[in-house]
């Protein structure tokens, strides 16, 4: 059965965290809103592209116009079966909006599934909602996880933690593992 899904996002959202969960949340059958505070259906957001090349943390280059599709001011969470918070810059700045925090708290407090990766643990972490749960992040977010009173899973790249309805990831390289779990939290089956 679908499942209507909300997307946060905003202007320098990592690229590949945003557009691969939303093309294949869309390509399972799911209805996928992705909004932005201030910004209507059919403006866009600005992505950047995070890379891993060597350096002590990754290099970021501009990427595309991530165009929305739903208009942040008609967001009702009572609406929707699950959320997905991208990571990149975006959180950092997402995070300073009460609507966005309200948003978080009114999936976790109604247990709907969140998925969230890379620095999109900085809106779990300012929601409040990590408190005695365990979650991934990007490396450079585990104090504020360990802050919001949470335990930070030190795992690989490429993997993704399930606690409960929270699935979260380090990065984009997690996207099979993390969008695997959240789809299964969703209660998705896909046959073939």
């Amino acid at each position: 059965m679908s499942k209507r899904l909300l997307m946060l996002v905003g202007d320098y959202a990592e690229d590949y965290e945003t557009m691969v969960p939303f093309q294949t949340l869309l390509t399972v059958g799911h209805t996928v809103h992705a909004v932005c505070p201030d910004k209507k259906a059919g403006d866009t957001v600005a992505t950047a592209i995070h890379d891993f090349e060597g350096a002590q943390t990754y290099t970021e280059k501009r990427g595309h116009n991530f165009a929305l599709n739903y208009d942040f001011d008609r967001v009702e969470p009572s609406s929707y079966d699950g959320l997905v918070i991208p990571g990149g810059r975006a959180p950092e700045y997402l995070r300073l909006n009460e609507k966005v925090l309200d948003i978080v708290r009114a999936f976790d407090q109604a247990s709907k599934p969140i998925a969230a990766v890379c620095h999109g643990a900085q809106l779990l972490a300012a929601a409040g909602i990590l408190k005695g749960r365990t979650c991934s992040a990007y490396p450079a977010c585990a104090p504020e996880v360990r802050l919001a009173g949470g335990t930070y899973a030190e795992i690989g790249i490429d993997q993704a933690y399930t606690d409960g309805n929270l699935v979260t990831a380090p990065a984009w390289p997690a996207h099979p593992a993390w969008m695997a779990q959240f789809l299964a939290v969703l209660g998705t089956k896909i046959s073939l």
